[in-house]
C-alpha cells in the first residue's frame, strides 16, 4: 500500500476543511463551482486510463466469483441501499439519493490495496474490476431512474448529458489515448503512471472546490453525519456478513473469500460525485453525502481487513494447534 494510499483520508479531510475556509471569501465561493466537473474530468480520465480492461477475459475464469460479485454488487446492493434509505433517511430526500448513489457504484481502485493487506486474492480481485467499472457506468442512470426517481424527479435530459460529459468523454478518451499511443513507452513509462498517482489530488481538488462554493450552506448542514453514519456503518456490517457466508457457501478459499469481501463492502465514490454535481447542481447534499461516505469507509475498510487477518490467523492456529 502506497504512502498516497494511507493518506487518502487525511488528503480528503484537508480538502474538504481548505474548501470550507476557501469558501468565506465571496470571489471564491462564486466561481469555485466552475472548477468542479473539469476536476473531476481530469481524475475520471486518469481512472479510466489505468483500469487494466484487458483482465476482462480473466474475470471469466472464475464463473463463481465473478456470479456472487455481480449479483451482490448489481442485484442486493441497490436493493439493499434503497432499503436502508428508506428506514433512515425518508425524511432527507437529498441524502437518500446521494446514499444510494454511492452504495451502488463498486469501488475501482483502493479496495486493492486492502485486499493486499489482508492477504487476499489480488490478481482475481483485479480481474473483476473492469467488470465492475462498466456495469456501474451502465447501470447508475438505472438505479437513478429506479431508486431516486421515486424520491425526487429527475430529468432524463440532465441525466443524460451528466452521463456523457464525466463518464462517456473522458472513458473516450482514456481508450484513444491507449490506442494512439499503444506502442509508446510514454504511455506506461510516464502517463499511467502520473495519472495513477494524481487521482487523488484531482479529486481533492474538486471536493474543495465543491466545499469552497457551497461552503456556507454545508456549514449550516453538518449535521448530516450523524444522519448518515448508521446507514452506512450498516451497510458494511451487512456486506461483511454476505460476503463471509456467500464464501462459506461457495467453499471459497481464504484468499479469494477476502477478495469477494473487498470487492463488495469498498464503494466508488468519485464516479458518483460526478454524476452529482453535474445532474443535481443545485442539491449540494447529495454531493456531501458522497465525500462523507469514504471518510466512513477507509477506516471501516481497514478496520475489515485487520478482522480477516485475524481470523485466518485464529483458524490457523486451531488446524495446527
Amino acid at each position: 500500500m502506497g504512502i498516497l494510499d494511507k493518506l487518502q483520508t487525511i488528503i480528503i479531510l484537508f480538502a474538504v476543511g481548505l474548501g470550507f475556509l476557501l469558501g468565506q471569501v465571496n470571489i471564491i465561493e462564486q466561481y469555485a463551482k466552475t472548477l468542479v466537473i473539469p476536476f473531476l474530468f481530469l481524475m475520471l480520465y486518469g481512472l479510466f486510463l489505468t483500469i487494466p480492461l484487458q483482465q476482462l477475459k480473466r474475470a471469466f475464469l472464475n464463473i463463481q466469483f465473478l456470479g456472487a460479485n455481480t449479483i451482490i454488487n448489481f442485484i442486493w446492493t441497490p436493493v439493499m441501499a434503497w432499503g436502508l434509505g428508506s428506514i433512515f433517511l425518508a425524511d432527507y430526500p437529498a441524502l437518500w439519493i446521494g446514499f444510494i448513489m454511492l452504495m451502488v457504484t463498486p469501488c475501482t481502485d483502493w479496495y486493492l490495496a486492502f485486499t493486499g493487506i489482508a492477504k487476499g486474492n489480488v490478481s482475481l480481485s483485479t480481474s473483476v474490476l473492469p467488470i465492475n467499472l462498466i456495469l456501474q457506468v451502465v447501470l447508475l442512470p438505472v438505479y437513478l431512474l429506479l431508486f431516486a426517481g421515486t424520491i425526487e424527479t429527475i430529468p432524463i435530459s440532465t441525466l443524460v448529458e451528466s452521463i456523457l460529459i464525466v463518464l462517456v468523454i473522458p472513458f473516450a478518451l482514456a481508450r484513444l489515448t491507449q490506442f494512439l499511443l499503444r506502442k509508446k513507452s510514454v504511455l506506461n513509462n510516464k502517463i499511467i503512471p502520473f495519472f495513477a498517482n494524481a487521482q487523488i489530488f484531482f479529486l481533492s481538488l474538486a471536493i474543495m472546490a465543491m466545499f469552497s462554493s457551497q461552503g456556507s450552506y454545508l456549514l449550516e448542514n453538518l449535521e448530516v453525519i450523524y444522519i448518515l453514519i448508521i446507514p452506512v456503518l450498516l451497510f458494511f456490517i451487512i456486506n461483511y456478513i454476505i460476503g463471509r457466508l456467500v464464501g462459506k457457501f461457495l467453499k471459497f478459499s481464504y484468499d479469494d473469500s477476502v477478495s469477494l469481501n473487498m470487492t463488495i463492502i469498498a464503494r466508488n465514490s468519485p464516479v458518483s460525485l460526478a454524476i452529482a454535481v453535474t445532474a443535481f447542481p443545485d442539491q449540494p447534499l447529495i454531493a456531501l453525502a458522497l465525500v462523507i461516505g469514504p471518510l466512513i469507509e477507509l477506516p471501516v475498510l481497514a478496520i475489515v481487513s485487520q478482522i480477516l487477518l485475524y481470523t485466518s490467523k485464529k483458524k490457523a492456529v486451531f488446524k495446527f494447534g
